[in-house]
């Protein structure tokens, strides 16, 4: 089972670390704490709307994007779960 905490966290830690930025600029950029956003990163955390926004806000992002991101990761991992139905 994919929690979207982890999703979330996944999406933020990959753009963060394609544009070569340390966990303390955007920490300070975005106003959050470098633990908390550590933890945001680990799925340890689920940030509120308005801190995910200030985190996409500091990595240049658009919130949607890293939601369609975070949507097509958990389409990736969903499995369809077959029934069997006794016909009798």
């Amino acid at each position: 089972m994919v929690l979207l905490r982890h999703a979330v966290g996944q999406s933020l830690r990959a753009a963060r670390t394609s544009q070569s930025r340390t966990l303390r600029e955007v920490a300070r950029e975005a106003r959050v704490s470098l633990g908390y956003l550590s933890e945001v990163e680990r799925g340890q955390k689920e940030a509120s709307s308005e801190l995910l926004n200030a985190i996409c806000t500091a990595l240049g992002l658009a919130l949607s994007d890293v939601m369609v991101d975070v949507t097509n990761e958990l389409k990736s991992r969903e499995t369809v779960t077959l029934t069997v139905v006794d016909a009798a």
